[in-house]
């Protein structure tokens, strides 16, 4: 083997070995730990949603994450959104979904107005109830504000897009990236599974518009929409 074909190949090797690498490594990114009260009630309420709502018996309030789910709080503070998730059970005007279970809704991910990324439960796998029928596979990503006065903000757009990556990079199965008002789509989808047919909500967070923004910029994780 002459020099130059040999120098050739030892080029053609590094450049697939570095190519690789930065396919397989999970891109840097900042998390604030801002946990809510995850306690021994929380657990037991999680595990029980679990089994009633999903039909998933475990001893382990985790998720097997298979999606992303994008939401807005409306409310229009960081600390308020944390005061609304904080409680492991639901507070007492929530009567539309408070039938369902008493649990307390929340998610892994919270972002606040200046893209602050913050995740709320002790794992990123944590169960969180946040998306009727797919809680038990769903990451949930909640971002501050969405209403007329507090819309969402670039940051968060960004943020967004680099927590997305983040998470798609580490879990390589997560197949999907919805809005939650694109979630009732998934009824009759084998991810789908809720054991109440009539238990339903209509969404409108985060927007079609966000959601095309996301996917614009993310394009490139080839992750699946809405059921066809």
């Amino acid at each position: 083997m002459n020099k130059r074909i040999f120098s050739t190949l030892i080029l053609m090797l590094t450049v697939a070995g570095c190519s690789a690498n930065a396919y397989t490594s999970v891109p840097e990114i900042e998390i604030v730990k801002k946990p809510v009260i995850f306690d021994l009630e929380r657990e037991q309420l999680s595990l029980e949603y679990l089994k009633q709502r999903h039909d998933i018996e475990t001893d382990k309030a985790v998720i097997d994450p298979k999606m992303i789910v994008v939401h807005y709080t409306v409310i229009p503070t960081l600390e308020g959104t944390m005061q609304a998730f904080n409680e492991p059970t639901l507070p007492d005007f929530r009567v539309q979904i408070t039938g369902a279970s008493s649990l307390n809704v929340s998610s892994q991910f919270v972002v606040d107005q200046d893209g602050t990324i913050y995740q709320i439960l002790p794992e990123e796998t944590t169960f969180a109830r946040h998306v009727i029928g797919l809680n038990y596979c769903a990451f949930g990503i909640e971002n501050v504000g969405g209403d007329e006065n507090t819309p969402l903000t670039q940051a968060q757009l960004d943020a967004n897009v680099q927590l997305i990556k983040y998470l798609k990079n580490k879990y390589p199965e997560v197949e999907y990236l919805i809005g939650h008002q694109e979630s009732n789509q998934f009824r009759g989808h084998p991810l789908f599974k809720e054991t109440d047919p009539n238990y339903s909500t209509e969404k409108s967070d985060p927007g079609t518009e966000f959601m095309a923004q996301l996917r614009a910029q993310l394009e490139a994780l080839k992750l699946s929409g809405v059921p066809e």
